[in-house]
């Protein structure tokens, strides 16, 4: 007889990355192709050299147990890092108890919806709302955690984000969680301050925990994007918050993308300071403490903002070479935000096959970061995601035989 597992696992589809490599499997690249992975969004930036000198610095701390909560160092950084970003007033943010670390921003998401998702919302089963397409992460997270996780469309007629207004009442009122990730993975849309507190007043009215995926944040083309942050002190500023401005609200920050920093997994958490305490709390249980050398070479990217400029520039370059490749095809756009384009074809999973075929480059159907509607079609099926994480030489040859071969 199998062990028993939780059931839950068997209501998830393959993650999107072992369902590419089931759809290239048996397909060989022409001799000599230079196999280039765009389907993943792994910076290939060399990482700031800070990094290697503070953790040198304190590699006497490797012998030590981390403490979940972190350091005051860290803490401060991120907050000091958030109200320069966002221009916050004086006092919203207070690190020490609205500052969570955490290994990465994807175990955070995740542990949210342990967090906030209950046996029953409004005597049904919790819905855990998200944008279709979306991060695997949360349709994962919120199916492990007992929710039901319901796909708001975003697409090119939404704006690339959920549209609020047609949120029923009855399901905002069973609704435990709402992930929404801005700039977005993978359409790059940023949503904009009015948008992110209409959210945030949705999430009091109905009492549910929002959470903000703000990981590609700093990697921006001409606006800084707008932050859930800005938003709560903008309703605190107006009256609109009460004595608690940050509550409801979660929002999730990240050194992979801003720092090139993948492999340092740090991030933190920042928001609701009844919340950060229950989730310090939780994670205590799964013992997720953040070693303490990196948490001094997290909190020194933190305070350093010069080397994101380098980085956000390095970016805008690639945008450049995009656009002079594929301008006016594909329906081309330079997206608000982040690393990705978003990019119709017509049929997803055909041309992520072509072009592993005929020129060995891996790209990723749009159709694996959605799920379909009503009518069977998903939002993600007639488009491919792009990675822009290669130099712009690399990035412009390998969208150039893109287009000739899908044209």
């Amino acid at each position: 007889m199998p062990a028993p597992i939780n059931r839950r696992l068997d209501r998830l589809s393959d993650y999107p990355f072992t369902r590419l490599a089931a759809l290239l499997e048996g397909v060989t690249p022409p001799s000599g192709a230079a196999q280039l992975a765009m389907s993943v969004g792994e910076p290939q930036h060399v990482p700031p050299p800070l990094i290697a000198e503070v953790l040198q610095d304190n590699a006497g701390l490797w012998g030590k147990y981390p403490p979940v909560a972190g350091t005051p160092e860290f803490r401060a950084a991120a907050g000091g890092w958030l109200g320069r970003r966002y221009r916050l007033p004086e006092g919203l943010i207070e690190p020490q108890r609205m500052v969570l670390p955490v290994a990465g921003t994807r175990e955070a998401l995740f542990l949210a919806a342990l967090l906030a998702v209950p046996e029953r919302k409004a005597g049904q089963v919790p819905a855990v709302l998200m944008p279709n397409p979306f991060y695997a992460v949360y349709e994962g997270a919120g199916r492990l955690a007992g929710g039901e996780p319901v796909f708001l469309a975003a697409t090119r007629e939404t704006g690339f984000l959920p549209d609020l207004d047609a949120v029923p009442p009855a399901l905002l009122a069973r609704t435990a969680l709402f992930y929404l990730c801005t700039p977005g993975n993978p359409q790059g849309a940023a949503a904009g301050p009015d948008y992110l507190a209409k959210a945030i007043r949705l999430s009091r009215e109905y009492d549910f925990v929002l959470c903000i995926d703000e990981c590609y944040a700093e990697i921006y083309d001409s606006r800084s994007p707008a932050g859930a942050l800005e938003a709560a002190a903008g309703l605190a500023a107006a009256g609109n918050a009460g004595s608690a401005p940050l509550a409801n609200l979660l929002v999730f920050h990240s050194l992979s993308k801003r720092s090139s920093a993948a492999g340092l997994r740090s991030g933190f958490v920042v928001g609701d300071p009844d919340l950060i305490g229950a989730f310090a709390r939780l994670r205590g249980y799964a013992n997720a403490g953040t070693p303490l050398p990196v948490l001094a070479a997290a909190a020194a990217l933190w305070r350093d903002d010069r080397h994101v400029e380098d980085n956000r520039r390095r970016y805008r370059l690639k945008f450049d070479a995009a656009e002079a490749a594929l301008g006016g095809r594909f329906g081309f756009y330079r997206p608000d935000g982040g690393f990705f384009l978003w990019l119709e074809v017509g049929d997803g999973e055909a041309a992520a096959r072509r072009l592993w075929a005929d020129a060995g480059i891996r790209v990723l159907p749009g159709a694996y970061l959605a799920r379909p509607g009503p009518d069977g079609t998903g939002p993600g099926d007639a488009y491919i995601r792009v990675a822009l994480v290669h130099e712009p030489p690399v990035i412009a040859l390998a969208l150039g035989q893109l287009a000739q071969i899908l044209r």
